[in-house]
Formats: structure tokens, C-alpha cells, sequence
């Protein structure tokens, strides 16, 4: 059964003991509505490691968008039953004041180097920032040897290794492939706010995607872009952006060169649902 802690102070003591003893401990963070995706996280990081810690906390500095914040679908007990399912061991559900006490400056101003000017970062203005200050509180907090995230959120996890590399955090960062239903869509919890219809068109997005990695030595960069756009606005989509980037520094990329480490990236806008997703090229 998995033991649920609203205070760090007695889960901070247990992790101590584990890591005393050797053993390693495994950190999945999340916001919440957990679906079959972040079971797969915990399973994954309880295959590798004897002891796994995640979070649940709906992050208010990572949202610029007020209403989007209290629309975020909170589902505790449902989300124990996933994790109780998922073998994990220990579940940190804090309240704001604990992760940003009004005593302490949890402010990183963290210089970036440009990670957060593209792509999601370009249409949620000051969102990294948000989720660089949460994931580095959280890591200060529980203290784990691992960190587990998913593929999904490509720039994000690229922002975390980044920020773990330029603070020199003690802790290895492990990124697990996107989970997809059979349709190819990517699990998310904001899924949930489709309709069955929405759910359904939804899947264009990854469709969409491996179209693009077919074409991708047939048309250059601008026009495989462009192809994407117009292929989810004919569907139906209003879509923010479909970029080939450098899957390192995250930049848009003009050229695909043989073997190079690319990644398209989209977010599109369905029945008012924001959706994200990508594949490495």
C-alpha cells in the first residue's frame, strides 16, 4: 500500500533511513489526474530502483493562465488507487505554503541560455521559470538519487537536465518514452477534458507527426512545418506551432542533417484543451 504524506518532515526521515541502508530512491513528480502514463513512470523506476517516491502537486507558478490553473483536475483518490495499482512506495501531496513558505526565496533566476524562449516557452511566457522552481524545490525536499520524467514534455525535460547539470544537483535524471493509447494519442490528463468525438481527432496530432518523419527527406524544414499546420487546421485543430528544433539546444532548425539529433515538437488547441506532443526524427 502506498503510504500518502502531507509533510515532508516524516517522509524526509524514511528516505533518509533507505538511503542510509544504500538503497536508492526514485522520484516521479506530477500535477495530478494520474493516468496509465505516470503508472508506467513508477513501474519503470520501481524495475530499476527499491524505492520510489512521487508527488502530487498542481503547481501555481508554472501557469500564466489563471483559469487554466483552476481548471487543472484534481482527483486524489482516484490518483492513490493508480498509484496503490503502480507498486509505489510513498506519495507527497503537499499545500502550497510548504513548497513556498513566505520565510524562503524559492526563486531560482536561473539563466536558461534560450531553452525557454521557443516553442512552449515562446506562448507561456514565464512558465519555465515556474516549473524550474517547483522541480528544484521538490528535488531540495525529498532528495532522491533518481529523477524519472516522461518524453511527452520534451522541453521540459530538456530544461530540467539543464538545470540539473548547471546546479550541479546529486541526482541522474531518467526520461521515459511517450505512453500512447492504441490511436497513437499521447497520455495526458488534460485528455480528460475531451470529448469521446475530441479524444478520437486528437490522435491526428500523432499522425501528424509521423507523417512529417516520413517526409522528412523528401521536403525541407520550412515546408515540412508548413504541411503540418495545414494539416491540423484541416482537421479541425488551432494549432500554436509545429517546429523541428536541435533536440539539445532546442532550436529551430533550418536543415535536417543525416543523423542528427531532431525533434518535432506541436501544440494545438482542441475544443478548448491545449495538446502537446513530439517525436525524435
Amino acid at each position: 500500500m502506498t503510504q500518502v504524506f502531507h509533510s515532508i518532515e516524516p517522509l524526509a526521515q524514511l528516505l533518509y533511513e533507505h538511503i542510509s541502508k544504500g538503497e536508492d530512491v526514485a522520484f516521479v513528480p506530477t500535477m495530478g489526474a494520474l493516468h496509465e502514463g505516470h503508472a508506467l513512470l513508477m513501474e519503470e523506476a520501481k524495475k530499476h530502483q527499491p524505492i520510489v517516491v512521487a508527488s502530487i502537486f498542481v503547481n501555481p507558478t508554472q501557469f500564466n493562465d489563471k483559469k487554466d490553473l483552476e481548471k487543472y483536475p484534481r482527483t486524489l483518490e482516484k490518483d492513490v488507487v493508480i498509484c496503490n495499482g503502480a507498486g509505489l512506495d510513498y506519495l507527497y501531496v503537499p499545500e502550497v505554503f510548504e513548497i513556498y513558505p513566505p520565510s524562503l526565496n524559492t526563486e531560482l533566476n536561473l539563466d536558461l541560455e534560450g531553452l525557454d524562449k521557443v516553442m512552449e516557452g515562446a506562448f507561456r511566457p514565464g512558465h519555465f521559470d515556474g516549473v524550474c522552481q517547483v522541480v528544484k524545490r521538490l528535488l531540495d525536499l525529498v532528495r532522491p538519487t533518481h529523477l524519472y520524467m516522461g518524453q511527452k514534455d520534451f522541453q521540459q525535460f530538456t530544461i530540467i537536465d539543464f538545470m540539473i547539470k548547471k546546479l550541479d544537483i546529486p541526482v541522474k535524471l531518467v526520461v521515459i518514452p511517450t505512453s500512447r493509447q492504441k490511436s497513437g494519442l499521447a497520455r495526458s490528463s488534460r485528455n480528460a477534458r475531451l470529448s469521446t468525438k475530441g479524444r478520437q481527432k486528437a490522435a491526428t496530432i500523432y499522425r501528424t507527426l509521423k507523417s512529417i518523419e516520413e517526409k522528412k527527406h523528401e521536403l525541407p524544414v520550412p515546408e515540412l512545418e508548413s504541411y503540418g499546420m495545414k494539416r491540423l487546421k484541416k482537421a479541425g485543430f488551432e494549432p500554436e506551432y509545429v517546429t523541428i528544433s536541435d533536440g539539445t539546444t532546442l532550436q529551430p532548425l533550418k536543415v535536417l542533417e543525416p543523423g542528427q539529433y531532431a525533434v518535432v515538437c506541436v501544440a494545438a488547441w482542441l475544443e478548448g484543451v491545449r495538446l502537446i506532443d513530439n517525436l525524435v526524427l
